[in-house]
């Protein structure tokens, strides 16, 4: 029995370095997943449920002019730029506006460009002075 010891102790070693490699490892292959906002910028961009929603539907337009603060909306359209930092330009038929994206809310692994159909679920931000936005809560892409 003794002479199996030296084998037992190599091969828990050899376990441990190589547990080590695959923890150190797998953060930066994560790190490594495309995804988000790729198209025009005037700053570098930060990088569930799929069925029907009672949140409802509204252009750029009818959303600037009759939407009441803190009200979730949805918007269907393009992101046309990153203005930079978390603000994105967002343009449907109607018009266009601010929004406002956090770099987690961009789905994994999904590249979204200013030709990407978007629908994006949001809180209206309405500002009685200065510029009203929609935090942007969820993206899902429509299509191209």
């Amino acid at each position: 029995m003794k002479h199996l010891l030296p084998i037992a102790r190599t091969s828990a070693a050899a376990l441990t370095i190589v547990l080590s490699a695959a923890l150190v490892a797998a953060p930066a292959a994560v790190a490594q997943q495309p995804g988000g906002y790729t198209g025009p910028s005037t700053k570098a961009a930060p990088a569930g449920y799929s069925g029907p929603s009672s949140v409802p539907l509204m252009s750029a337009k009818e959303l600037l002019d009759k939407g009441k603060d803190d009200q979730y909306v949805r918007l269907k359209g393009k992101l046309v730029s990153h203005k930079g930092g978390e603000d994105y330009e967002f343009a449907d038929a109607s018009g266009r506006m601010t929004v406002e994206i956090d770099a987690k809310v961009f789905p994994a692994g999904v590249n979204i460009d200013h030709d990407t159909q978007v629908e994006l679920v949001g809180e209206f931000d309405k500002e009685t002075f200065g510029e009203s936005t929609l935090e942007v809560k969820q993206i899902k892409v429509a299509g191209k």
